[in-house]
């Protein structure tokens, strides 16, 4: 009898010492993997974990979910790594910007870049930076299995630390197991810290491999090197000055994995060329798109596209060029780039075209971000000069069909320039079974014209707006967003003025004021905040607002949105905002050439 009890108390204590034990095997586990893993690819060095990180740990391993489509479908999260970032401090970290100094801002430090070297060089390598998805971003599930992907960056002569935080941006932010490889080509850059100090320091790190032109090949042929070498089911394409974000490659890589034909493209944040704070693009979520002279623009989601959930992907007609990903057996099937196109140029729109026309689709992703630095300007020169006409009449012949004629009354320069042999091109949409560029403009961009329309609706008044009081006439040498508008001599009489020139305006049919004739106009806008601001040229959004303007009976150009009437100090040359005064004559401005019709019916509205 004793015996039986003594057997029943071990038993029972045996039970107990489990309970109290079990629950606590997954704590110690990772406690234990994490104490002593010192391998090049553990995420930290040795230490503990704190019960926070193991609760996400517990989560992802347990949020899987079966769809109705049978798919598992699962948290990609990297908790820990997330929790690393919120922890970090310091110069530019959280996506800051850096706090510059007179001495960060000299011309040198933007020279060989075309963004502030100085302050990427004082920048962490591994910095955290903003996690700002919608929120339903956070909640999101993809697939357990998702195809990988080769990670395709070009570069040539790019900075040391702006290469690196890219790399390293990738790496930190990527499940390692849907990085096949990070492929760096660079197209013959001559910089020492490029040859063999990034070969030594390149090998220390996971996947990344380094090919090199033998020649200046531009970047469109630099590209197709990097995606010939690939391995991956999928390609990733991205600029050599860019940032990914929490959990970006996942959604992109599970809308491939449903549809292999889909090309997507991450949301591109902006990276600024100065301080390098990390923000969103004005406007955010918007469709690519394009005016009838080839400029990229971004245009709003219409109210029929707009879905409950606004971190869902849209379709976009157009892409904006340098980051995308592409099955790579689809990106091949579609001729990859068209190799007749020389350096850059037109590739975002051969390759957007061809995809719609050719049986697939594009779609924007608003849970994948990417942030990019965009130049100040292009730090170097191209041997044989930039094609971009070539390519963009190329693109037009081979694809737009009798839409080219619009680009051409618009650039008449471009109707007698050469764009090579198309024959191959025109053969390869043939035996693709592709499309016509008008299914394009009525299925896929059908929102287009209403903001670019093929055929440009008559302007209200253009050409040169004199002031009647000083005789003198509105100018801007500089078409570039933040340029002033001022006073100078009126140069009708000196000569034939050409459309580029800076004392040509339209008052165009969205009720703004851009530089150029009407059939050229630039993509810069007559601009006010208020009363008593200077008229500024900012970059044209359509959106009215600030760019709104009307010019009235009275000769005064009158800004709604501050309810006041551009006014000019001729002895100082200065344009800006005042309260309207009919009987200024300095507040009276005449263009060169109006219509009554369209006046009229501006001033109605």
């Amino acid at each position: 009898m004793r015996r039986k009890q003594k057997r029943l108390l071990q038993f029972v204590g045996l039970a107990l010492v489990a309970l109290l034990f079990l629950p606590n095997i997954g704590l110690w586990s990772l406690y234990r993997d994490r104490m002593f893993d010192n391998s090049p690819d553990a995420l930290e060095g040795p230490g503990g974990i704190s019960l926070l990180q193991y609760l996400h740990w517990r989560r992802k391993k347990t949020t899987l979910k079966v769809g109705h489509d049978g798919v598992r479908r699962k948290d990609w999260h990297d908790y820990e790594a997330i929790s690393r970032d919120l922890s970090r401090s310091g110069n530019g970290e959280q996506g800051k910007p850096f706090p510059m100094t007179d001495a960060d801002r000299v011309d040198q430090a933007y020279r060989e870049n075309g963004f502030n070297i100085y302050v990427s060089d004082r920048i962490s390598l591994n910095r955290s930076i903003p996690d700002i998805r919608h929120p339903n971003c956070k909640q999101k599930l993809y697939a357990e299995k998702l195809p990988n992907t080769s990670v395709i960056i070009p570069f040539h002569n790019e900075g040391w630390s702006s290469l690196l935080r890219t790399v390293h941006s990738v790496l930190n932010r990527s499940p390692p197991q849907l990085i096949a490889e990070i492929i760096l080509v660079d197209d013959f850059s001559d910089r020492e810290h490029l040859k063999q100090p990034l070969e030594e320091y390149m090998v220390r790190l996971p996947k990344v491999r380094i090919l090199r032109t033998k020649k200046r090949e531009g970047l469109i042929r630099t590209r197709l090197l990097g995606a010939t070498a690939a391995k991956g089911e999928v390609i990733t394409f991205l600029d050599s000055h860019c940032e990914a974000n929490v959990n970006w490659l996942p959604p992109l890589l599970d809308r491939i994995a449903q549809n292999r034909k889909t090309i997507v493209c991450p949301m591109i944040d902006v990276i600024d060329h100065d301080n390098f704070g990390y923000e969103t693009q004005a406007g955010d979520a918007m469709r690519g798109a394009f005016d009838w002279e080839m400029y990229y623009k971004r245009i709003p989601i219409p109210p029929e596209l707009q879905k409950e959930d606004p971190s869902e992907p849209f379709e976009s007609p157009v892409m904006a060029g340098g980051l995308f990903a592409v099955d790579r057996k689809w990106f091949w099937e579609l001729g990859g780039y068209d190799t007749g196109l020389e350096i850059w140029g037109g590739e975002q729109y051969e390759i957007s075209f061809k995809v719609w026309m050719c049986g697939g689709c594009m779609e924007d992703i608003p849970c994948s971000r990417v942030g990019h630095i965009y130049r100040k300007y292009v730090p170097y020169k191209v041997p044989g000069g930039v094609s971009l006409a070539r390519n963009l009449k190329r693109v037009a012949e081979v694809w737009m069909d009798e839409y080219a004629e619009y680009i051409y009354q618009r650039r008449p320069e471009y109707r007698h320039l050469s764009a090579g042999d198309t024959a191959a091109q025109k053969d390869l949409r043939s035996q693709l079974n592709c499309k016509s560029f008008k299914w394009f403009m009525t299925k896929v961009a059908w929102d287009l014209s209403k903001h670019y329309p093929p055929v440009e609706p008559p302007a209200a008044a253009w050409g040169e707006i004199r002031n009647v009081g000083s005789s003198m006439c509105l100018e801007t040498k500089h078409f570039v967003s933040g340029s002033p508008v001022w006073m100078e001599s009126c140069l009708k009489g000196r000569g034939e003025v050409g459309w580029n020139h800076g004392q040509v305006f339209t008052f165009g049919w969205r009720e703004d004021i851009r530089v150029g004739d009407p059939m050229h106009t630039k993509k810069v806008c007559f601009d006010a905040v208020s009363n008593n601001s200077p008229v500024t040229l900012y970059d044209c959004h359509g959106m009215k607002g600030n760019q709104l303007w009307r010019y009235r009976k009275d000769k005064s150009l009158y800004h709604p949105v501050s309810n006041s009437c551009v006014d000019s100090s001729p002895k100082e040359g200065r344009v800006f905002m005042n309260t309207c005064d009919p009987s200024s004559p300095n507040q009276q401005w005449v263009f060169e050439r109006t219509n009554a019709t369209v006046l009229e019916r501006f001033n109605r509205g």
